[in-house]
């Protein structure tokens, strides 16, 4: 895109925040990273602060903190990247897999295998290409060795591959019993969700090297797939363990209105688009809804009748004495924000909305070992950035 080069810099911010996802050109490495003073976040607990770790990233879609004080990003048009403690981005990691970047399709989320320390293994979830324009949700791993990918393993494909450009999820969640969780969206294909031969609207478990646990609900039963885990969900872009239970839930987006989330279990119907709080973006019903509860479908945890655009989600646990402590962050897309919930146990029982002046769409938000949360922003120049909690 050099002919932006002379343009009034306006006029150039607003082309570049206008590229399609296919303009990917890869970025240099940063020669240099971008020095940040903390600002003051207020919030109903105290001032938390805010800093950029790290800015120039394409569309990030995912932050992986690691264990030395660096990071994975994902950037959506295909590349992987490892950022330092001190802001500094590495080249493209080699070895990432061919992604179909195209609407919101792309590299999508990055997670380090529980083992990680000792394995330097890492899963990755992204839009995989197949004949025919088509496309659908894969996870695959592979060992980080220096700057490049080895042994990359796809261990999950979604099947049918579809001509679409939307709802590909997708988020990874490990469990202490060797299960990985993957989600992802039903396409566009609205009945797909409650169909159980087919993939799409499904969140689906597996060991983490690809095969079927044996106790998975729908094991045995005939024309449904057998990764399924729960099912009737529309676009799940947030999954985490909670590390005080060990209960996942995750977070979806709903159509206009009734954005969700649910503590998903085995075989359980969510609902989607038989049951939703939500209408189609035209204001018109969805036309397969039987209205806001559908008989054998679960209701939402909680509800959101206004949709944010839910994306990545962290607890912040294990601070006891600390403002924040019992929080679930979620990151919003359409309003713009970081949301946290105030939890009593499972229940919901406060909600506050911060760095609404920041602006950008906030794609994920993971909570790191030195007690602060990382979020990464879906812009074309996206950034990396740390939030300090309150400390009371």
């Amino acid at each position: 895109m050099h002919h932006t080069r002379h343009l009034p810099s306006l006029l150039a911010v607003a082309l570049a925040a206008g590229l399609s996802a296919c303009d990917r050109a890869p970025a240099p490495a940063a020669a240099a990273p971008e020095a940040s003073s903390p600002q003051v976040v207020e919030s109903q607990q105290g001032q938390a602060r805010l800093s950029v770790v790290a800015s120039g990233l394409v569309h990030p879609w995912a932050v992986a903190p690691l264990p030395d004080g660096g990071f994975l990003v994902t950037e959506r048009g295909g590349n992987l990247r490892r950022i330092g403690a001190d802001g500094s981005i590495s080249a493209p990691i080699k070895g990432v897999p061919e992604v179909a970047a195209r609407g919101q399709g792309g590299l999508l989320d990055v997670a380090l295998a529980p083992d990680f320390a000792s394995s330097r293994r890492i899963y990755l979830t992204y839009a995989e290409p197949g004949e025919d324009g088509t496309s659908g949700t894969a996870a695959a791993y592979a060992t980080l060795d220096g700057d490049a990918l080895s042994g990359l393993t796809v261990i999950y494909r979604q099947e049918p591959k579809v001509d679409a450009e939307y709802h590909y999820g997708s988020r990874l969640a490990f469990d202490d019993e060797g299960h990985v969780f993957i989600s992802q969206g039903d396409r566009s294909f609205k009945p797909m969700a409650q169909a159980l031969d087919k993939l799409q609207g499904k969140l689906v478990r597996l060991r983490l090297d690809g095969s079927v646990p044996a106790d998975n609900p729908f094991i045995g039963r005939d024309g449904a797939r057998p990764e399924i885990w729960s099912y009737g969900h529309r676009n799940a872009q947030g999954l985490a363990i909670d590390p005080r239970t060990g209960k996942l839930w995750e977070s979806e987006h709903g159509p206009r209105g009734g954005d969700e989330i649910n503590l998903p279990g085995p075989g359980l119907n969510y609902g989607w688009p038989l049951a939703t709080h939500g209408i189609d973006y035209s204001g018109q019903p969805i036309a397969e809804a039987r209205g806001r509860e559908y008989e054998g479908t679960e209701q939402p945890h909680h509800v959101f009748e206004i949709s944010p655009g839910l994306s990545g989600m962290a607890f912040y646990a294990g601070h006891d004495g600390k403002p924040w402590n019992d929080s679930l962050f979620l990151g919003a897309l359409a309003h713009r924000n970081l949301i946290r919930l105030q939890l009593d146990g499972d229940r919901v029982v406060g909600e506050e909305r911060l760095l609404d002046a920041l602006g950008e769409r906030i794609r994920d938000v993971r909570a790191a070992a030195d007690g602060n949360l990382y979020l990464v922003t879906d812009e074309a120049n996206g950034k990396l950035l740390k939030l300090e909690p309150p400390q009371g």
